[in-house]
């Protein structure tokens, strides 16, 4: 099939950055209300977040997806989704009480083979307005992945003898992320995907070691340690990318150093494992 129709499809949503969402952001990351109300880099990620009715969700909680004119994302043959990374530029803080719309693109589509089988690759451009005004514009690359095989390795392989060594970094910090963690991130971006919560299926179907945690969330977790050395709301550019699972309930470790361009940041597991790569400019 081919899927070059996807190209240019559009959706727009709206929302507004209340009291209540702030609060659970917020508290969801154990960070006080800021003064003045203007909410931290990140927080677009729980804005205009995707709507579809419950029986419209595929057995991995995410929308299902078919070849009708309504499916925004392509319906590849592959039933494995994940957030492989994005680049987002910061224009304008995002301050609590606004009205935000957001506009959606999916800008590519793309298929390949790799070393794990069948891929399928898209992105998606989403524009995000702030009380009329550009406050965000993120470019997200989704993967599609055959099924895992039932007696496939579970990922990624436990934690090894060595010790992640902070040394060469700039400012360093320590996390474990909680069950209960992920649960409050899930729902603060009403993302259904059972790997964030439901142990039994992301061991036995997709064969992760645990409950995985959140690209966006470690992403998340970044930008607070970015805000915590250089201020809050100095970004202008920052980019991710996944490398590993990062698994609940084992360390995460968040680090950050100032490069040619700007400031390098990623998270490792306890073993030294690296999990996410992430730069970021003023």
């Amino acid at each position: 099939m081919n899927y070059d129709a996807w190209i240019g499809r559009e959706v727009r949503a709206k929302d507004r950055l209340d009291e209540g969402l702030a609060a659970r952001w917020l508290a969801t990351f154990d960070l006080p209300r800021p003064h003045p109300a203007i909410m931290p880099q990140g927080v677009h990620f729980a804005l205009c977040t995707p709507d579809a009715p419950t029986a419209a969700l595929g057995e991995d909680g995410h929308p299902a997806r078919d070849d009708s004119p309504d499916s925004f994302l392509p319906p590849f043959p592959l039933p494995r989704r994940m957030w492989a990374s994005s680049k987002i530029a910061f224009h304008t803080p995002v301050p609590i009480g606004a009205v935000i719309e957001r506009v959606s693109r999916i800008a590519s589509v793309s298929e390949k083979a790799g070393g794990s089988g069948r891929l399928a690759f898209v992105d998606v451009e989403h524009i995000t307005r702030a009380n009329g005004t550009i406050a965000v514009i993120e470019t997200q690359t989704l993967v599609y992945r055959e099924a895992a095989a039932p007696d496939a390795p579970l990922s990624p392989p436990p934690l090894g003898d060595g010790r992640f060594d902070p040394a060469g970094w700039d400012a360093h910090r320590s996390i474990t992320p909680s069950p209960a963690l992920l649960f409050r991130f899930s729902a603060l971006t009403f993302n259904t995907h059972r790997i964030h919560y439901d142990a039994p299926y992301a061991q036995g179907v997709e064969r992760y070691r645990g409950l995985v945690v959140h690209g966006p969330l470690t992403a998340s977790l970044l930008l607070q340690l970015a805000a915590q050395e250089l201020g809050a709301n100095r970004l202008r550019s920052f980019s991710f990318r996944g490398l590993s699972p990062a698994i609940a309930g084992e360390p995460l470790h968040l680090v950050m150093r100032r490069s040619e361009a700007g400031y390098d940041l990623a998270a490792f597991a306890d073993d030294g494992r690296q999990v996410t790569q992430a730069s970021a400019a003023l």
